[in-house]
């Protein structure tokens, strides 16, 4: 039993904690170019289990271009509602996904899925996050008015949704404690890490610190959206055979028009006394965005990066004591959520 399980843990760990063995060894950044990517084995089978609104429909679009130009199998699920799964349909897709030719990459909207409990050859993962109250506020107004590649598209996505809860306001919605603004709706970012099993989708430390443990088990990246750019550096240093040439691609003109169309419309900002109940609720996603953001540093300061976030449009950052309005954001590019 035991030997047939190691066989399992495979090729995806191994590469993870090479890594992160790597990073932390001096001798390993004292003479990086000649040894990173090079010495380190080549994972040829990638998971992005995408979080909804944390710029993922960002990373697809550039993927699409990294697949054509690196020759490797991009498979984008267009599943956008199904995160959680049954045992027999996580073992199909779990099948599925590992027929795919490789190497391959395969993103969707899912929660971690755990290869290794059923005897299959577990990928690498990758993820990326962002602030918890800013996901949330980028959805509530993503689901009532779409973004800017024509406001028409959020009557598509939300057919069903009559003009008394399109129109609500997000501080009615917070401070009146409605469903969508409330626990379990506001637990949303761990249970992507978590996994499948069913205390995952209820707020509690149980989920939080196994949420942790995956990450720093499975996961080889998991970024903020809100330091994108190094996000995309640190995975095109990671794997290079996916993602070289992903930062020079971003900043193109070329791709700015397309990314350019992603940002959700009639975004606004609710009161502070809205934020500070919000943050109350959240505090478990706002303990592990935390973990992410200090595991993501390190690896950063390791491959001797110092940049942070690029100045942008309007963001809410939030503390326990107070939240405020700041000046900084990403784009709100990503899929629609579950």
């Amino acid at each position: 039993m035991c030997s047939g399980k190691q066989s399992v843990v495979s090729f995806a760990s191994q590469y993870i904690s090479s890594v992160k063995a790597g990073l932390c060894s001096n001798a390993y950044f004292d003479d990086y170019e000649s040894l990173a990517p090079k010495a380190l084995p080549f994972p040829s089978q990638v998971v992005y289990n995408r979080v909804g609104k944390c710029g993922s429909r960002t990373i697809v679009l550039l993927l699409r271009i990294l697949a054509e130009r690196h020759q490797f199998t991009l498979i984008s699920s267009e599943i956008h509602n199904k995160t959680r799964l049954t045992k027999h349909e996580q073992v199909n897709l779990m099948k599925n996904i590992s027929s795919i030719p490789q190497p391959f990459l395969y993103t969707r909207h899912v929660h971690y899925l755990n290869f290794t409990r059923f005897r299959i050859d577990q990928p690498v993962y990758i993820n990326i996050i962002r602030d918890p109250i800013n996901r949330f506020l980028s959805n509530y107004f993503f689901r009532r008015f779409g973004d800017w590649r024509g406001e028409e598209n959020h009557l598509v996505r939300t057919p069903g949704m009559k003009d008394d809860e399109r129109y609500l306001d997000i501080n009615t919605c917070i401070l009146e404690n409605y469903p969508e603004c409330s626990n379990p709706r506001l637990f949303y970012i761990i249970p992507y890490f978590c996994g499948q099993h069913p205390q995952c989708r209820e707020p509690s430390l149980w989920a939080l610190e196994r949420a942790k443990e995956n990450v720093l088990e499975h996961y080889l990246l998991v970024g903020v959206l809100e330091e994108l750019e190094d996000v995309l550096l640190l995975l095109e240093r990671l794997l290079p055979h996916f993602f070289s040439d992903v930062l020079s691609i971003y900043k193109s003109p070329e791709y700015k028009k397309l990314g350019n169309m992603t940002g959700t419309v009639r975004k606004h900002t609710p009161s502070l006394e809205a934020l500070h109940v919000l943050y109350q609720r959240m505090q478990y996603e706002y303990d592990f965005y935390n973990f992410i953001k200090a595991q993501f540093h390190l690896t950063k300061r390791k491959f001797g990066l110092r940049t942070g976030p690029r100045p942008s449009r309007q963001h809410v950052r939030v503390s326990e004591s107070n939240p405020k309005v700041d000046e900084h954001d990403e784009e709100d590019a990503e899929d629609s959520d579950n």
